[in-house]
Formats: C-alpha cells, sequence, structure tokens
C-alpha cells in the first residue's frame, strides 16, 4: 500500500509538470491507477478528476501568457471548451470507450506532425508566425478536441498546441493558453463525473496534491526554457506517448 501511494505520488508529480509543458500527463496517471487496481473506466474518471486541481493552478500560473488564436477572443475558446467537456464527458458516461480508445494514437500521432511541421517547416526569410487556421477552423478545432478531452483526455495538451499553433499562436504563449483551456473542459467534466460511483476518492488526494507541484515546476520551465528546446521537447513527447499508446491499444 505505502509503495503503491509513492508510485502514484511521483508518477502524479510528472503528470503535472508534463501537462504545464506539453499535455498528456493522463498518459502517466492513467496506467498507474490501472496499476492500483482500478477498472480501466474508474481509472479514467478518477484520473480526470485527480488531475484537474493541478491544471487549475497550472493555468492560473501562466496567465499572463493567455490569448486568443485566430481572430477569436479567449472567451469564445472558454466556452466552447467548457461546452465541449460537457458533452465529452456524458459520452464517456452512456458509450463504451473502446473504439474511441483506439482512435487515440492516431489523434497524437497527427497532432504531433502538425505541431512539428508548424514549429520547424520552412518559411520564407523574415516571415514570422501566420495564422493556418481561419476562426471558423479553430472554433471548430477547439470544441471537438474538447469534446474529445471530455470523454478521455489523453493527449489533449498536444491536440491543443497543434491547433492553437496553427492558428497563430507563438508556442510559449499556446502553451499557456491550452493550460487555462484544458483546466476549463476539465471542469465541466468534473461536475459531470461528481455523480458517478466509480470514483477511487481515497486515490485521488495523492495524485492531486503532486500534481499540483508538478504543474508549478512546469509553469517555470514553461516560462524559461529556451523556445526551440520547448519545441523539440514537445515533438519528443508527442512521440513518446504515440509509441506507447500503439503499444498498449486494444
Amino acid at each position: 500500500m505505502i509503495w503503491r501511494d509513492l508510485l502514484l505520488v511521483v508518477v502524479a508529480f510528472a503528470a503535472g509538470a508534463q501537462n504545464a509543458l506539453a499535455g498528456g500527463g493522463s498518459f502517466l496517471t492513467f496506467p498507474a491507477l490501472l496499476f492500483a487496481g482500478l477498472d480501466p473506466r474508474a481509472a479514467n474518471i478518477t484520473s480526470t478528476i485527480a488531475l484537474f486541481p493541478g491544471q487549475v493552478t497550472t493555468g492560473l500560473a501562466g496567465r499572463n501568457l493567455v490569448t486568443g488564436a485566430a481572430g477569436l477572443g479567449f472567451a469564445v475558446l472558454f466556452w466552447l471548451s467548457l461546452v465541449g467537456g460537457a458533452l465529452g464527458a456524458v459520452l464517456l458516461l452512456v458509450t463504451p470507450p473502446g473504439v474511441f480508445a483506439r482512435m487515440v494514437p492516431y489523434l497524437v500521432l497527427f497532432a504531433t506532425a502538425v505541431f512539428a511541421w508548424g514549429s520547424f517547416g520552412r518559411r520564407p526569410a523574415g516571415e514570422g508566425i501566420t495564422a493556418r487556421l481561419g476562426v471558423s477552423g479553430a472554433m471548430v478545432a477547439q470544441f471537438m478536441i474538447s469534446i474529445y478531452g471530455g470523454y478521455f483526455g489523453g493527449g489533449i495538451g498536444i491536440l491543443m498546441l497543434a491547433a492553437l499553433t496553427a492558428a497563430g499562436i507563438a508556442v510559449r504563449h499556446a502553451g499557456a493558453t491550452k493550460n487555462v483551456l484544458a483546466g476549463v473542459m476539465n471542469a465541466s467534466a468534473v461536475v459531470v463525473f461528481m455523480f458517478d460511483a466509480r470514483i477511487a476518492w481515497s486515490l485521488v488526494l495523492y495524485v492531486a496534491v503532486a500534481a499540483i507541484a508538478g504543474g508549478q515546476l512546469g509553469v517555470f520551465l514553461l516560462r524559461r526554457i529556451n523556445e526551440k528546446v520547448l519545441k523539440g521537447g514537445i515533438v519528443v513527447i508527442g512521440l513518446a506517448l504515440t509509441i506507447g499508446l500503439f503499444i498498449e491499444m486494444p
């Protein structure tokens, strides 16, 4: 029992830091909760609730870097995330997650490829960041990512980074913005999940406290790490997540 709790604390700390930098923290806590004896659906719900406080504190810590995208104000992205997260959570409770879970490796691989192309693709000399997604594209992308986030959540950071950078946001600001939006979409999911009896409350506290601490480290690194290093690290994390997901894919 002690070793199980210690493992959860270490994994949750790493998950909090990873969520702040690029997302994908649930891919660490989800298998750890499975190892702790929870069934997949209970592990998914428990992971979402436990990581939520860390997402809130991480989002607040980087709030001065938050911005809108592709001509959209942040308020629009906020409401799209809130509604989409609630819809995704309801879908999780009423439908089997197997089919959607099989899509996850492909989604994360696609998002990583888009982000890598947007970050390291060739641009004409002197060209800055240009929007590749218009208003409609950015709205649809954020809403669909939010539904997915409420349903399963793994890799939403990578997906949002891909969408936000494709909409013209610099990577450092995109990282801070996706942290806040991840908290927003999971806030609505948590409200829906609170009515589910499969939550392992005895494990939530360990994961939540450690994830909050890890998230603060992630924000510290987000503010100070070299931008090219940050971009490269995000791509590496995305590829690692993709490989792990294909290995574990049912």
